[in-house]
């Protein structure tokens, strides 16, 4: 789907037109550059590949900077492909938050929040064992039995344990843009997107 790339501000909310305060995530949309133009002739599909956030030269490989200078853009930071835009568009073309109207419905994929190491409770919301008394000690945030005896002798794979939680790759479908602000770049969703404050989101229509 066609999209851009953005970062996360932060949260805030506003005002509908009936009076409900509606909360929203502030992205700072663009403006993104095409770097790469794919073709279903020489690259077997069409997409274009589009740059964001300018990046200093001297931290650029040289094929990179070799891949911006076909361009005739500027080193960037975040290289993201897109699908199903409209239109022709050639390298060097800049595409701003003007391509989203209010009232689009978007995807947006970001990484979530690292929480690091926990346990079933938190990652998984086991309710834990047993009770609070009668001679329980130490089960309270256990997750209990995680498998049969002798048959079948071994623990299923996908059984929900402790473990790493958080900083995944995730896709939040149909969320609704409240307001476009083209002279900051910015875009108000409603409701949350993945990430924190800084990181970089995928917004598709």
């Amino acid at each position: 789907m066609p999209g851009l790339l953005g970062k996360k501000i932060g949260m805030t909310s506003v005002f509908s037109a009936d009076g409900k305060n509606v909360p929203c995530t502030v992205i700072e949309v663009g403006p993104c550059v095409v770097t790469q133009v794919k073709t279903v002739e020489k690259d077997g599909y069409a997409a274009l590949q589009l740059g964001f956030e300018d990046k200093k030269e001297k931290h650029t490989t040289q094929p990179m900077q070799g891949h911006f200078k076909k361009a005739g853009v500027t080193p960037k930071r975040h290289l993201a492909e897109f699908k199903g835009f409209e239109g022709e568009y050639n390298l060097g073309d800049s595409i701003s938050v003007d391509f989203f109207t209010e009232a689009d419905f978007v995807d947006i994929v970001g990484t979530s929040k690292g929480k690091g190491y926990q346990g079933v409770v938190k990652r998984h919301g086991f309710g834990g064992v047993g009770q609070a008394t009668h001679g329980q000690h130490n089960r309270l945030r256990k997750p209990g039995s995680i498998g049969a005896c002798s048959y079948p002798a071994k623990v299923f794979k996908g059984m929900r344990m402790a473990g790493h939680m958080g900083n995944e790759r995730v896709t939040v479908q149909n969320l609704q843009v409240l307001k476009v602000i083209p002279e900051n770049n910015l875009l108000l969703i409603k409701g949350s997107v993945p990430g924190s404050k800084g990181s970089i989101v995928l917004i598709e229509k």
